[in-house]
């Protein structure tokens, strides 16, 4: 058994990124990126108006002179000619400067009769110009490869006159849910001994929002046989197989065996946390296999800090969490001898911890959406106390 500290570093360096593929900016929303994004533009690609108002060459105006408007400039129609001293041109946001000018007053300053104009006192000092490649020039690296197309990036990418980009490959996930016990949901009612499978529909939530793509979803009886012959399927068509249940080591625990004809080869089995001890990652048939607790808590929970990373990896991403120091906002109880995952909710004061940290309990999961680490032995904390935790 290993620290999770270790499993997530075994991880990392064991889950390398798919092939890559070009696909439109349109339909590039949150994948990974493959290439960094070059702008083939600068941006400004002119010097031009900040502000509504009129273009002229400052020297060549004073408070209260009429001057002639010589023009008007809007975005995507410039003003041809060179301006003179002693001239304006009506200007509008986003539009490129005259050739000449070097300043924009603001509309609110100007008093405009027919085709002259006046300046008020009060203009200065600001010119409200936009400088030519100001924000980045052609050539410039505006999102490197590894980041995931969040909205942000898109308009980095759109900014850039980028049409296409290079991702990495969607992963292609495979997800089965072993137990005789289990029924789809609103099914359970059906058979007194059944139980709704809780764990897959969420799952599959997770891993589409984290770029992945369920190719096939199947809920698996407690037969070896029928297992092993479903692993070899699965590996054919998939990435990654991820498995529920059956990860311990009773009579009717076939999570790991059910690959042991397919090469099973095991990355680590395992590990030190609460909840989620028996999560295990490996490799079987050429395809990635992830086991996670039957338990929906530990699943989502395990899912959440080892799942979640080995999609982004497949994606081209790092892997690393991102972990915030947060205070308490209500007592948080003593841990064991494993380091431990608290599962919270976040009010106005800070982390409240659930009140039930029972790996068993799904109803308090829907008000969960806060990690809490908590080192082995850790005392019971109180309210104010800052604690390392992780979006859940």
């Amino acid at each position: 058994m290993i620290s999770f500290d270790e499993a997530l570093a075994c991880l990392r360096a064991f889950v390398s990124p798919l092939g890559s593929e070009t696909v439109a900016l349109a339909g590039a929303s949150h994948r990974w990126l493959a290439e960094d994004i070059v702008s083939r533009i600068a941006s400004p690609r002119h010097t031009v108006s900040a502000m509504d108002g009129y273009a002229v060459i400052e020297r060549g105006i004073s408070v209260g002179k009429a001057i002639p408007v010589v023009g008007e400039a809007r975005p995507g129609h410039a003003f041809d000619d060179q301006l003179g001293i002693g001239a304006a041109v009506r200007i509008f946001t986003g539009a490129p400067l005259p050739g000449g000018a070097d300043c924009v007053i603001m509309q609110e300053y100007a008093e405009r009769e027919g085709d002259e104009v006046r300046f008020r006192e009060g203009h200065g000092p600001s010119r409200h110009v936009r400088e030519r490649a100001s924000d980045f020039d052609t050539g410039t690296v505006l999102v490197p490869a590894g980041r995931r197309l969040d909205p942000q990036a898109l308009v980095a990418a759109a900014a850039a006159d980028v049409g296409a980009v290079r991702v990495h490959r969607r992963p292609q996930i495979a997800l089965v849910a072993t137990g005789d016990e289990l029924a789809e949901p609103g099914k359970a009612m059906d058979s007194p001994r059944a139980i709704p499978d809780s764990i897959t529909h969420a799952l599959a939530g997770l891993i589409e929002r984290q770029g992945g793509s369920v190719v096939t979803r199947h809920r698996a009886v407690d037969d070896l046989p029928a297992l092993e012959q479903l692993a070899g399927d699965l590996l054919a068509s998939a990435d990654l197989v991820v498995v529920t249940g059956g990860a311990s080591v009773g009579e009717r625990d076939f999570a790991k065996p059910m690959f042991v004809a397919h090469g099973l080869e095991l990355t680590f089995d395992t590990v030190a946390i609460k909840p989620g001890k028996p999560v295990w990652l490996g490799r079987a048939g050429g395809a990635l296999v992830m086991g996670l607790p039957g338990n929906p808590t530990s699943a989502m929970v395990t899912a959440r800090l080892l799942l979640v990373p080995l999609l982004a990896r497949l994606q081209g991403g790092d892997g690393a969490h991102r972990w915030r120091n947060l205070p308490l906002a209500a007592m948080l109880g003593a841990t064991g001898g494993r380091e431990t995952f608290a599962r919270a909710c976040w009010d106005d004061a800070g982390l409240v911890p659930i009140g039930n940290q029972d790996s068993g309990v799904q109803g308090g999961l829907a008000r969960a959406d806060w990690l809490i680490r908590c080192p082995p032995g850790q005392a019971e904390l109180h309210a104010g106390t800052v604690v390392q935790a992780l979006t859940f």
